[in-house]
This record gives structure tokens, sequence and C-alpha cells, in this order.
């Protein structure tokens, strides 16, 4: 009743959203994602100038205690990346390492936040062992300032911004001769306020397979611009 079907309507089961999501396909989603990115440029809501690139981890809900046992069953030494792509549940995924002692076993949501209102302009999933400067490549604004943390003041990110015609504003390693620390506080303060699109992201992978997951990531950067458009609207509207 409170969905508005009547007694004897057909109602969607279980397998409504799986068979939904297959009809959309990643493809197709990306195209809506990207869509949608243009209207809202073309409205001024989005911009190149200041971006904000940063990568999140998303988490295989495998059981890797079974893949461990399948590896040792044929004989490898222990579970790896190399082993993974032989005997893992999800073949794709990979295991990914943040600093000395966080490790997952997944992908990487790699994400380009537009600093204007903290609307996602770019998403994508890779591997969770690849590298976040690696990755930049399928983010990377066209041009602007880049903001990010430590995991883009590498050369190969630095090519990268060069390539897209970008400023490269990452926060660089302190064993670095080119270290500022007031450079690099002043970036961690104008970068702070976007982190959170970050932190609310899921860190779960709901399905298996970097297309999946994709997709996945492409749903989740849609709603969370079209909520944001609800509070970028209540606060355009108020009288200044």
């Amino acid at each position: 009743m409170f969905c508005g079907f009547s007694l004897t309507e057909k109602t969607p089961d279980h397998s409504y959203f799986s068979v939904l999501r297959t009809r959309i396909g990643t493809k197709r989603l990306a195209h809506i994602f990207r869509e949608v990115n243009r209207q809202l440029k073309s409205q001024g809501l989005m911009t190149n100038i200041f971006n904000f690139v940063d990568a999140s981890k998303i988490i295989s809900k495998m059981s890797l205690w079974n893949d461990r046992d399948k590896a040792i069953e044929k004989g490898l030494e222990k579970f790896n990346n190399a082993s993974a792509k032989k005997i893992a549940t999800d073949r794709q995924a990979s295991i990914g390492c943040k600093g000395n002692e966080k490790y997952w076993y997944g992908y990487k949501r790699n994400l380009s936040v537009c600093m204007k209102f903290g609307l996602i302009s770019k998403v994508a999933v890779t591997p969770a062992n690849v590298t976040d400067s690696q990755a930049l490549k399928h983010i990377c604004p066209e041009y602007g300032l880049v903001f990010a943390d430590k995991g883009y003041c590498d050369k190969f990110a630095g090519m990268t911004m060069k390539k897209n015609q970008c400023i490269n504003k990452a926060i660089l390693k302190n064993n670095m001769k080119e270290k500022d620390f007031l450079r690099d506080r002043i970036i961690s303060k104008r970068r702070m306020p976007f982190e959170r699109v970050f932190s609310k992201q899921c860190k779960r992978a709901r399905y298996k397979g970097i297309a999946k997951t994709q997709f996945q990531a492409f749903m989740q950067a849609l709603t969370h611009n079209l909520k944001r458009l609800v509070f970028i609207k209540d606060q355009l509207e108020q009288p200044t």
C-alpha cells in the first residue's frame, strides 16, 4: 500500500536491482554521469579551475581464508597478487596497501572533485595495487590547479599533470629537497573540506569484477552529485 501497488499487481522481487544494473550497463551509466556533469558545467556549478584528486579503498567481500586454502592446495606458498590471479574468487581484484600497515584486498576508487561546490567530476576504479599516481591519468582534469596528497608527488604524476596542462599542487614527502612545510600546510588547509567526499563513499565492493565495481562507483558518484545539488540550491537561494 505504501508503494502504491494493488493486491493483484505484480511487485519487484529480489532480482530487480541486479536486472536493472545489467540493463543499464557500465558504459551507459558512464554516459549518464558525463551528461549530468556537462549540464552542471553549463550552469557554472562545476569548473576545472581548482580540483582535488585522491583515492580510497574498496574492499572485496570475498573470503580470503578460502582463497588462501586454495593456494596451498595448488602448491603455492602464499596468497598474494600473483597467486590471486589464479585462484581468487574475484581475480580482477588485488592486494593494496596504504602506508606500511593498512592492507586490503579489492580495488581503489580514484576521484577528481571540483572544489567550487564539492562535486565529483571524474571517477575511475583500478585494482588495489595500482598506485595513485599511475591511476591519475584516468581522472586528471584537462587544466587548472590540482591539489593532492603525497601519493601524487612523484615524476609520473607530474608528467600526467603537465600533459593535461595542470598545475601540480601535491604535498611533497618530508625527505624531498623541495619540501616547503608552509606551502604544504596551506595546501592541506585548502583540500581538507573536500576530504569528506571520500569518507562518505562506500568502502565495500557490492559486486565481483572491475566493470561491475566501476558501475558501483559511477552510481555512487552520481548520487553524491545529485544530493549535493539540493544543498547547493539552498545555498544559492540564501539572501546575501
